[in-house]
């Protein structure tokens, strides 16, 4: 059997390195030939080394960068056409779009998108959400197949008529639950983790892993965490996650410096920092299906979240979770407060997050319903 020329498209090297790393390996040690291809960043050096071959083309984040992303779409096409590759795999909604138009425009056989998560939302105005559904339209015609990492989203397109049900399925996500497992940390490790990061023992902590974008509700939580320090004056509110400039609702964190919070920017050792938190939170204005989500609760965590699209999605509220309202920091400090005043249900949602993740966040389910499809793709 000929080897398997496979092709891992997407805007930005940290998509590779914290989502889609597992994935690439996989299908490496599977015995395809794995190429990625994103824009130029400090993470491809570490992708490189895995042996994998990386195409640096630059594919802006912005929605309307018409210039960039046409030049974007030929440097994707010319590379495409002398690759010759079997199978193209676009993520997330720029490279869903650009790349599977360069896809079909150089005659690749199979293409295959994975929607994580869309633009629009409930919330979405009429005329821009009229848009993103063209835009998604558009980009369906392209693909031989479309993976749905979250349900709400499949049934969303199906509704909005921008798939087809042959062509599409909803396949879950998933993470590495043995590596996002507390019971990998001992106490002593925990203390001297919280010693490293100025955390005093004893001292509660909540925690959100986030780009620092105003839709990640960081605003929000900046105000209900005020609230929640006038009754627990000590707790600790850590903060991971990278700067975005390239969105417009960048956040700079030394904007919002403010009482007990810590900015630990980007980091590689997340599974480290979750375990030295009670709690976490993620009030999102739109997501697909949140990997933080899903990683906290393997960690045992208890988790405050939107109920929005996505996040919704990843709980089960009242059992492994609390779900508020959109933009609202009140709701946000009351239920943050309520987990820090009966740490017992705390504990026990924790528990109950362990117990999803096992069932149904295990990265190896999702893995082998990728390969499955692909090699009916490719009639393997």
């Amino acid at each position: 059997m000929k080897e398997i020329k496979i092709c891992f498209v997407v805007a930005v090297d940290m998509t590779l390195k914290f989502i889609l790393l597992s994935e690439v390996r996989f299908f490496k040690s599977k015995g395809y030939l794995v190429s990625v291809v994103c824009s130029s960043g400090k993470w491809l050096q570490d992708i490189k080394k895995e042996g994998i071959e990386a195409k640096e083309i630059t594919i802006k984040r912005k929605i309307f960068t018409p210039i960039s992303d046409l030049i974007s779409l030929f440097q994707l096409f010319f590379y495409f056409k002398k690759e010759q590759f079997d199978i193209v795999l676009t993520f997330t909604p720029k490279p869903g779009l650009l790349g599977q138009l360069a896809a079909r425009m150089a005659g690749t056989p199979v293409i295959i998108n994975t929607i994580f998560g869309y633009y629009f939302h409930e919330h979405t105005p009429y005329l821009k959400r009229k848009f993103f559904i063209f835009i998604e339209r558009v980009a369906a015609r392209c693909s031989s197949f479309i993976f749905f990492r979250n349900k709400e989203d499949f049934e969303t397109a199906k509704k909005e008529r921008i798939i087809k049900d042959s062509i599409a399925e909803y396949i879950g996500d998933g993470i590495d639950i043995t590596k996002f497992n507390s019971t990998r940390f001992s106490k002593e490790f925990l203390q001297e983790k919280k010693k490293s990061l100025g955390i005093k023992q004893g001292v509660s902590v909540i925690g959100i892993v986030a780009r620092l974008v105003k839709e990640k509700g960081y605003v929000e939580l900046f105000e209900a965490f005020k609230n929640v320090l006038v009754q627990f004056p000590q707790t600790i509110l850590l903060v991971v996650g990278p700067a975005d400039l390239q969105k417009k609702d960048s956040i700079n964190p030394h904007s919002f410096k403010g009482k007990n919070i810590i900015f630990l920017g980007e980091r590689t050792d997340v599974d480290e920092l979750y375990s030295v938190m009670d709690i976490f939170v993620l009030p999102s204005y739109r997501e697909g299906f949140p990997h933080s989500l899903m990683e906290a609760s393997a960690m045992a965590l208890p988790v405050v979240t939107t109920d929005v699209r996505g996040c919704r999605n990843a709980i089960e509220p009242g059992i492994t979770g609390i779900l508020i309202p959109l933009k609202n920091s009140g709701e946000l400090a009351k239920a943050m407060i309520g987990l820090l005043l009966d740490s017992q249900k705390a504990v026990v949602m924790g528990q109950a997050g362990r117990k999803k993740a096992e069932k149904e966040f295990d990265k190896n389910i999702l893995l082998n319903k990728m390969e499955k499809k692909i090699k009916e793709l490719i009639n393997v």
